[in-house]
C-alpha cells in the first residue's frame, strides 16, 4: 500500500470551536495562506451558511497554491431532496474545490438525535454525496460517531460508510466524535473497514478526550487509513482534536510515511505552531512535543554532558528538522541554522560564518527577552534582519506624536468617544505636522501618519490595517503591564504582512508596529525618498 498520507487541516473550523478562540475573517485568511505555504493537502475553511465569519472567509478566500480548499456541511435534511436543501446548497455554492459532508453512522444517533428511519439516514448520505459529486471536484464523507456506532452495530455503521463510498465520496472519514476510542480499538476497526473500503479511501478524524487523538490517528494509519484530519496545536472543542504538529513529524521521521511537506516545510512546524498561538494571543505551550521551548531543553549535569557528546542520548530527533533548537539552559545557545533558513526565505544571501549573523542572533534574543515575538510578525523580522545585514532606507523620521481621547455626553444625551492624534514627522528636510481623528487612538494615529505622508508616498494609500491584537506580557503589573501589539496589513495586490511592537504604553507599542507596517510597504514598493 502507498506510504503517502494526506493531511486535512480543520483548524479554521474545528479549531474555531475551542473555548476562548474567536477567529475573524482576517485570521482565517492569514492561517490558510500559511497552511498552504507549508504544504497541507486540504484546508477546511468552515461551514458556509452557518455564520457570517465563515461566509466572509469563503467570499475572500485566498488563492491557494498547494492545498485544496474544503467547505464543511451536513447531509440533506430528512424529507427534502438533496437538490432542494438550502443548507446543502450554501455549502456547494461556496466555490470550494472539496466538500466534506457529515452524517450519522451510529444507529443510536439516528434513532434519537435525528429521529428518522435508519434506511432514510442511508438515503440522506447516499443522495447528498451523489449530488455534491456533481458540484465539487472532490467529496468527503465524515462518518460521525463511527467508532461508537461500529461497536454498537457494526453492520449499520459499515453500511453508512459503504453508502457514501458507492455514491462517489473520494474519502470516507471515520470519526471518533466523542474522543472515547482507544488505539487498539481504532486499529482493529479501521482494519476491518478496510476489507470493504480500500484504505486509500479511508480517513481518520479523532478528538482528544482521552489524550489519545494522536495515538488513535497513528493506529488508523497502521491499519490502512491514508488521510488524517486534525488541527494545529490540537485546537478543538472540549479537549481538542488530533494535533497535526505532533502527527506530521511522527509520521515522517518515525514511521517513514510521506506527506505533502518536504524537509524544508517540516522545518517550519515550530514557526507555524507559534504563529497560530500568536494570532490567538495565547502563550505557546513550552512542553509541546517537537516544537515547545522545552522540547529539546537540557539543564546542567549529566544530561548536558551526554548531549554535547552525542545529542541522540536525550533527543529522539534533531531539533532542526522541525525548526526548533537545542536549549542548553545554562548557556542559552541560539539557533543560527534557523536564522539562516529564514534569511533564505526573505531572499537574503549571507554566509553562515558572517559575524553579522551572530550579532543578529543576539539582537533577536535580546528583543525576545523584552517581549518581541517574530514567529507571527515576519515583516518586522525581515526589517530587523535587513537593517542588521544591509540597509533599509529611513523614509521618514518621527519627531513626536500626541493622542487625546475624549468621552462625553453629546447634545442628544448620548455617550460619545472621540480620539484625536497630532503627529510631526520629517521627510527629507521638510517637517510635516498633521491632525486627524479616528475610531480609537490607534486609528487616529494611523490616519494622522498617513495624512502627513500621503503627498510624498502615494504607495501608502492602498495599505489597510486588517487586524490588530494586544497581548499583556506582564499581567501581574496590572494597568502598568508591558503589552505586545500585533498588526496585520494588506494592500491592493492582496499581499498581507504582520508587524509587532512592544512597550509599557499600548499606544507606543501600536506606533512601533504601525511604523514597521508602513516601512515594509515602502521598502517592498521600492520607494526612494529618505529622511535627512
Amino acid at each position: 500500500m502507498s506510504k503517502r498520507v494526506y493531511l486535512y487541516d480543520t483548524t479554521l473550523r474545528d479549531g474555531a470551536q475551542t473555548q476562548g478562540v474567536d477567529f475573524g475573517v482576517a485570521d482565517k485568511c492569514a492561517l490558510a495562506v500559511e497552511l498552504d505555504r507549508i504544504g497541507f493537502d486540504y484546508i477546511e475553511g468552515g461551514w458556509p451558511g452557518a455564520n457570517p465569519t465563515d461566509d466572509g472567509f469563503f467570499q475572500a478566500a485566498p488563492r491557494l497554491a498547494r492545498a485544496r480548499l474544503a467547505a464543511f456541511g451536513m447531509t440533506r435534511r430528512a424529507g427534502r431532496s438533496a437538490a432542494n436543501d438550502p443548507a446543502l446548497a450554501a455549502v456547494l455554492g461556496a466555490g470550494a474545490a472539496a466538500v466534506c459532508l457529515v452524517g450519522k453512522a451510529w444507529d443510536f444517533q439516528v434513532d434519537v438525535a435525528l429521529g428518522v428511519a435508519r434506511e432514510e439516514n442511508l438515503a440522506m448520505i447516499r443522495e447528498s454525496v451523489a449530488h455534491a459529486a456533481t458540484r465539487a471536484a472532490e467529496v468527503l464523507f465524515d462518518a460521525e460517531h463511527f467508532f461508537d456506532g461500529y461497536k454498537a452495530n457494526p453492520d449499520y455503521a459499515l453500511a453508512c460508510a459503504v453508502a457514501a463510498a458507492e455514491a462517489g465520496a473520494r474519502w470516507i472519514v471515520l470519526c471518533d466524535t466523542n474522543g472515547g476510542a482507544l488505539p487498539d480499538e481504532v486499529e482493529r476497526i479501521v482494519g476491518e473497514v478496510a476489507r470493504h473500503i480500500p484504505g486509500g479511501r479511508l480517513g481518520i478524524h479523532c478528538h482528544n478526550d482521552t489524550e489519545n487523538a494522536v495515538a488513535n490517528s497513528l493506529a488508523a494509519v497502521r491499519a490502512g487509513a491514508r488521510q488524517i484530519q486534525g488541527t494545529i496545536n490540537g485546537l478543538g472543542e472540549r479537549c481538542g482534536n488530533a494535533n497535526l504538529i505532533s502527527l506530521v513529524p511522527t509520521l515522517v521521521l518515525k514511521m517513514g510515511y510521506e506527506t505533502g511537506l518536504g524537509a524544508a516545510d517540516l522545518a517550519q512546524l515550530t514557526h507555524l505552531s507559534r504563529m497560530v498561538d500568536e494570532r490567538l494571543n495565547r502563550a505557546p505551550r513550552s512542553n509541546a512535543p517537537y516544537v515547545g521551548d522545552s522540547a529539546f531543553a537540557h539543564k546542567g549535569g549529566l544530561h548536558v554532558s551526554a548531549v554535547e557528546r552525542d545529542p541522540r542520548a536525550y533527543e529522539h530527533v534533531s531539533p532542526e528538522l522541525v525548526g526548533n533548537r537545542r536549549n542548553i539552559v545554562v548557556s542559552d545557545q541560539a539557533g543560527r541554522a534557523n536564522m539562516l533558513a529564514r534569511f533564505r526565505e526573505i531572499g537574503l544571501a549571507i554566509g553562515a560564518g558572517d559575524p553579522k549573523v551572530a550579532r543578529l542572533v543576539e539582537a533577536v534574543k535580546q528583543r525576545e527577552f523584552e517581549g518581541y515575538s517574530y514567529d507571527g510578525a515576519d515583516a518586522s523580522f525581515e526589517l530587523l534582519a535587513r537593517r542588521a545585514l544591509e540597509t533599509v532606507p529611513e523614509y521618514f523620521r518621527l519627531a513626536s506624536f500626541r493622542v487625546i481621547d475624549e468621552r462625553r455626553w453629546n447634545a442628544k444625551g448620548e455617550i460619545v468617544t472621540l480620539s484625536e492624534a497630532t503627529i510631526k514627522v520629517d521627510v527629507g528636510l521638510e517637517r510635516l505636522m498633521t491632525v486627524a481623528e479616528g475610531n480609537g487612538p490607534v486609528n487616529a494615529l494611523d490616519n494622522a501618519l498617513r495624512k502627513a505622508l500621503a503627498g510624498h508616498f502615494p504607495e501608502l494609500a492602498a495599505v489597510r490595517l486588517v487586524d490588530y491584537k494586544v497581548r499583556i506580557l506582564t499581567p501581574d503589573a496590572g494597568t502598568r503591564a508591558v503589552t505586545r501589539v500585533m498588526i496585520e496589513s494588506s494592500d491592493e495586490d492582496g499581499a498581507r504582512w504582520a508587524t509587532v511592537g512592544v512597550s509599557a504604553n499600548v499606544i507606543d507599542a501600536s506606533y512601533i508596529a504601525l511604523h514597521d507596517a508602513l516601512i515594509y510597504k515602502l521598502f517592498r514598493a521600492g520607494a526612494r525618498r529618505t529622511a535627512a
